[in-house]
């Protein structure tokens, strides 16, 4: 768990340069905090800007370095502009064009590499050949304090909600919000929402320990894997009460839902909390976690499609 004295500092850090994101209503129990509205479409800059902010000068020498599929990177992209540091991604080669790209605008360099290579790089934390400060993706205490800050809206924004859903990819968004959320209302559920192509930890809760589990790459390119990065199984207990498998097909169905009824553009990953709202009860709150996605894909889930 993330003090909460650690997040409120995150969000000084943070100042005005993130947006306090609206949570709007989408039906009578669904409410949607919309974290693609950020100034680089995801959440990310939340974890990027508190962890660089939170580094010394030393520590910045040599700039810094991610290991992202995209949303991450552009977050460390932007936060390393900002701080007139140089920023090297390590992405897989074949991450989503239209994020590399934003990251390329940003001024983030890429270092494209195999999928098992990224993977590796997060485990290690780095990367051979790449010096400077290596900031995680999630299992950062700055970062996972920056992404606590979204819990601290939620409950300033919301009076009451019994429910938040988080979409689970390295887990450092999911395990952020929990600590905020369970520190100021601990009665609130907080279920971690992945997607069915590779769920470990949804795995690890059916089985009770943790598990690695097949995966399959899909258009859900910010969420899934085939395992848990180490140390995070133990990190969950007491924060994340449930995990669930989304299929790909659900995760394409809330795309629809939100373009038609919220008109909100969100990647896959971003819909998974929508997706497994499905015959929930209660006030449900599910964080919209990024809009990033390309064009071509896009228009195939629009046209009713589950691109494959």
């Amino acid at each position: 768990m993330i003090p909460l004295d650690e997040i409120r500092r995150a969000r000084e850090r943070l100042g005005d340069d993130v947006v306090r994101t609206p949570l709007v209503q989408l039906d009578e129990n669904v409410w949607l905090k919309l974290e693609n509205l950020q100034p680089i479409g995801a959440f990310k800059i939340r974890g990027a800007l508190s962890a660089l902010r939170a580094a010394s000068r030393d520590e910045l020498a040599y700039g810094v370095v991610t290991a992202s599929v995209g949303n991450m990177a552009q977050g460390v992209a932007w936060a390393a502009r900002e701080a007139g540091v140089r920023a090297r991604i390590v992405a897989p080669a074949d991450a989503s064009r239209a994020k590399l790209d934003a990251v390329e605008r940003l001024g983030g360099e890429i270092v494209p590499v195999t999928y098992d290579e990224w993977w590796q790089a997060m485990v290690d934390r780095g990367y051979d050949g790449l010096d400077g400060l290596f900031i995680h993706p999630s299992d950062d205490p700055a970062v996972m304090a920056g992404n606590g800050t979204i819990g601290l809206e939620l409950c300033e924004q919301l009076d009451a909600f019994d429910t938040v859903i988080v979409p689970w990819g390295g887990g450092g968004l999911a395990i952020g919000i929990a600590s905020a959320v369970k520190a100021l209302r601990p009665n609130v559920r907080v279920v971690a929402a992945e997607p069915e192509t590779g769920a470990p930890l949804a795995a690890s809760f059916a089985a009770g320990h943790q598990v690695d589990v097949d995966f399959t790459p899909s258009f859900v390119d910010g969420a899934g894997g085939p395992m848990l990065l180490p140390g995070v199984w133990e990190q969950t207990h007491g924060l994340i009460d449930e995990a669930v498998a989304v299929p790909l097909d659900d995760v394409a169905e809330a795309m629809r839902v939100l373009a038609s009824r919220a008109r909100v553009v969100t990647e896959g990953a971003g819909a998974l909390a929508l997706a497994a709202a499905r015959g929930r009860g209660g006030r449900i709150v599910c964080v919209i976690s990024g809009g990033n996605i390309d064009a071509a894909i896009y228009a195939r889930v629009l046209a009713g499609e589950t691109p494959r």
